[in-house]
């Protein structure tokens, strides 16, 4: 038994150790995040309290083969047992897993019950998945918001690693040591950055309502153990009380197209007073882009939404996410502006929006996101290209989000790029078709 000792005691060492990286929380382990909700913590616990009992039955059950195989041996000369059928053994072997299970089931079945009970919640947000993007609206506060995969990330991924990109506009984006410096901004978070993060309070109960709008997604953020499926045509709720300031970030866990990959989720958690701070400015800010004076607030929300703003705010959160909640400008709708000036800032607004799906290029990804060259839409009245951009269409989100200079520029981008020459359209023309 000297060996077997010796084997066991080395397989105990490898197993502490892997263990022990297994609990580090850093983005090197293997296990699952201790999180910062109480439902978070109780999951991990459960996690662990099902790993171990595997372990334990891995180590007795390998444990008894491996001394059977060694002691049993016919080389010692150990004869076979001359038995056929053993009662005792029988009801042993049916009861004991009998009783690991239903010892199992309890507490998961306990802790279940608690992630499916959204009642008494202090507030509600409803999530849509879109491919690929996440939307989400705080019910009752009349805040509402795309959040996207950030731009310079949108633009940098696509990127063919020479400089060189499928189109003229990209290919002047990035240059090579450009993109090397991106991937390592903002901690090393590259393509798990967005435009506007979902913004929430710590200490209070979230109810979220899931759903999609085009195919299944599912919304996972794993510390704050929320995970649920989003299927068009159903509303899923979940919810979580965040314990812990800070930002943590998750994925749409549903494959669900070609950019499944590039929908992160940033979920940041603000104290009582800095949540209500936050939401006054998305209320203030839309308050603010319908007051005819204040042409300042326009000119903001449009630069949010580009691709390529050279230095971004000191509070992103704040100012990215005001686009989204803002109403269409008055100011924006009654200036005319030269097609030089549309078409610059089209490029901006197709750039974050429209590429993913069109392609840099306009030739789409047919059938689900048609070719813009030469397309009916495109080259046709314009009222009609307009109310389709605000409404959406098939798999097409809407962007009635975007603010009438920020449509009205795209419009023109699409329907003046690529050898199209379809005319332009004005803040005005927007406004009117909304």
């Amino acid at each position: 038994m000297g060996r077997l000792a010796r084997i066991a005691a080395g397989t105990s060492l490898a197993l502490a150790a892997f263990v022990a990286q297994a609990y580090t929380e850093t983005s090197g382990g293997y296990n699952l995040p201790t999180g910062v909700t109480d439902l978070s913590k109780e999951v991990h616990s459960l996690h662990m309290l099902i790993f171990w009992i595997c372990v334990a039955i891995g180590t007795v059950v390998f444990g008894l083969m491996i001394y059977s195989i060694i002691n049993h041996r016919r080389s010692k000369g150990h004869k076979p047992a001359d038995f056929h059928e053993s009662t005792t053994v029988e009801i042993l072997w049916t009861a004991a897993p009998f009783l690991i299970l239903i010892g199992m089931a309890i507490p998961a079945a306990g802790t279940l019950i608690k992630m499916e009970d959204t009642r008494n919640a202090d507030m509600t947000v409803k999530i849509t998945g879109y491919q690929w993007k996440w939307e989400y609206e705080y019910i009752g506060e009349d805040v509402k918001f795309f959040s996207t995969l950030a731009a310079e990330s949108n633009a940098a991924r696509q990127h063919d690693g020479n400089g060189l990109l499928s189109g003229a506009a990209w290919a002047k984006t990035f240059s090579k040591d450009e993109l090397e410096k991106l991937k390592k901004v903002d901690g090393g978070n590259y393509l798990v950055n967005v435009d506007n993060e979902l913004v929430l309070p710590v200490g209070k109960k979230v109810r979220f309502l899931v759903t999609s709008n085009d195919v299944i997604h599912a919304w996972w953020v794993p510390e704050i153990a929320v995970k649920k499926d989003a299927i068009p045509g159903y509303v899923n709720e979940t919810w979580a009380k965040i314990n812990t300031p800070g930002v943590y970030r998750g994925v749409c866990a549903e494959l669900c197209g070609r950019d499944h990959g590039f929908m992160p989720i940033v979920v940041r958690a603000l104290p009582e007073a800095e949540y209500q701070a936050w939401l006054a400015k998305q209320k203030g800010g839309e308050a603010a882009a319908a007051a005819p004076a204040a042409a300042a607030p326009v000119e903001v929300a449009a630069a949010a939404t580009t691709a390529t703003d050279a230095a971004p705010a000191a509070a992103p959160v704040e100012v990215a996410a005001a686009p989204a909640a803002a109403a269409p400008a008055a100011p924006a709708a009654a200036k005319d502006l030269s097609k030089d000036e549309l078409m610059k800032k089209g490029e901006q607004v197709y750039t974050a929006n429209c590429s993913a799906c069109h392609q840099p290029t306009g030739k789409g990804l047919p059938p689900n996101f048609p070719s813009l060259v030469g397309s009916k839409i495109v080259k046709g009245a314009a009222v009609d290209h307009i109310k389709q951009t605000l409404n959406g269409k098939g798999m097409m989100p809407p962007f009635k989000h975007l603010s009438d200079l920020d449509v009205a520029a795209v419009v023109t981008y699409q329907r003046n790029s690529w050898g199209n020459s379809s005319g332009v359209v004005q803040p005005a023309a927007v406004a009117a078709a909304r």
